[in-house]
C-alpha cells in the first residue's frame, strides 16, 4: 500500500479551492516563523495592555498546536487550529502580525490625546421591538 507523507501530500495539493489563496509548499515552518515574529512584536507593547495579553495568549496557544501537538501533520494542524486550510491560518497569522506592528506604531495603550465627548463610550443598547 502506498502511503503519502505529509510534505508530499502538501506538494501534491494543487489548490485550496479559495480564489486568490495559493497552496503553500511548506506551511508549518512559515506559520511558526510568523507566530514567533508576532510574539517578538508584541514584546514592544506594555505587559499591562489588554491587547497584548489577549493576542499573546492566542498566538502561544496556536504555536503550541503547530510545534507540539500536530507533530508536522498539516491535516492535524488544520483540524486543531479550526481556521480552515493551513493557508488560511497563514493569512490570519500574517494579518495579526501586521496589526501588532500597527498597534506598536499607534501606541494604542497610551491615553487619548483628546478627552472623549460625554457618552461616547457608553453602550446605549438596542431598541426594544414589539413582536408581530
Amino acid at each position: 500500500m502506498f502511503r503519502l507523507t505529509h510534505p508530499l501530500r502538501q506538494a501534491l495539493k494543487r489548490t485550496t479551492g479559495i480564489h486568490g489563496l495559493a497552496v503553500h509548499p511548506n506551511p508549518l515552518p512559515e506559520l511558526v516563523k510568523t507566530y514567533e515574529s508576532t510574539l517578538a512584536t508584541l514584546s514592544s507593547i506594555p505587559q499591562t495592555s489588554v491587547y497584548r495579553q489577549g493576542v499573546e495568549a492566542l498566538v502561544r496557544h496556536k504555536l503550541n498546536i503547530v510545534t507540539n501537538k500536530a507533530n508536522g501533520d498539516i491535516s492535524l494542524a488544520e483540524k486543531l487550529l479550526k481556521e480552515g486550510h493551513i493557508e488560511e491560518s497563514l493569512d490570519i497569522a500574517a494579518d495579526e502580525l501586521s496589526l501588532a506592528a500597527k498597534m506598536v506604531e499607534w501606541k494604542a495603550w497610551e491615553p487619548l490625546e483628546e478627552k472623549p465627548e460625554p457618552g461616547q463610550w457608553e453602550y446605549v443598547g438596542q431598541r426594544e421591538t414589539t413582536p408581530l
